[in-house]
């Protein structure tokens, strides 16, 4: 993987791209062993794991369609010298489009069941899905960022934040926000200065917090959510 040189100012700040990845490829990794700790037929246990898978496929979707409707055109049109990694990039969405849905298609019947052999084919998407993120977000992090930062507005780049909040299923704010936080390398504590400072902040300490971690306790089979 090599970058493409760029001259002049940037200008945007695409270091959000970098925190969503971190959430999805944690959120991802996990995957599995949530599925595996569900005990043979306990679908209370499975319906809370059930909401966490159904909360980041809905997220990785909109990550990449928003990419793929409103970031490879400008960056092809803008950056020509980035064509060879856009097509790779796409390729690559493609691909985990595929793992993706397979799991899709096989969370309701063990959510339903919470039997092992519904698990097996859920697993192994999710397994694969894990894979496909490891070796494509390295990638877009070191070939497409730089070109996001020099060649897409500030106010380009805010649109998909705006896309990825609008993909969060409702109810699932504060469980979404508990995951971008818990995969920062500081706990967040970062991310919350520069997106939610003051009483924002203060918000998600003394009602956010609470609640995200009272739903990881049930997602872990800790307690009931």
């Amino acid at each position: 993987m090599t970058t493409t040189p760029f001259d002049g100012p940037k200008l945007c700040d695409a270091s959000g791209m970098f925190e969503i990845h971190r959430m999805l490829r944690k959120s991802f990794d996990e995957a599995p062993g949530l599925v595996d700790g569900v005990r043979e037929g306990d679908t209370a246990h499975a319906r809370v794991v059930a909401t966490q898978l159904h909360l980041i496929s809905n997220a990785l979707h909109a990550h990449h369609e928003g990419e793929d409707t409103r970031l490879w055109d400008k960056l092809e049109q803008r950056a020509p010298a980035c064509a060879l990694h856009v097509g790779r990039m796409k390729a690559q969405h493609a691909e985990m489009l595929v793992h993706l849905e397979a799991a899709d298609r096989a969370l309701p019947a063990w959510r339903a069941s919470a039997s092992t052999a519904d698990a097996k084919p859920l697993r192994d998407a999710l397994g694969n899905v894990a894979a496909a993120l490891a070796r494509h977000f390295p990638d877009e992090e070191v070939t497409i960022v730089p070109a996001i930062e020099h060649v897409v507005t500030q106010p380009e780049v805010e649109w998909f934040a705006r896309h990825g909040r609008q993909a969060t299923p409702k109810g699932q704010a504060w469980n979404m926000l508990g995951a971008i936080l818990a995969a920062q390398p500081d706990g967040g504590a970062a991310w919350l200065r520069k997106h939610m400072p003051g009483p924002a902040g203060l918000i998600w300490r003394f009602v956010g917090a609470p609640r995200y971690a009272r739903f990881r306790a049930a997602l872990e089979g800790r307690q009931k959510a």
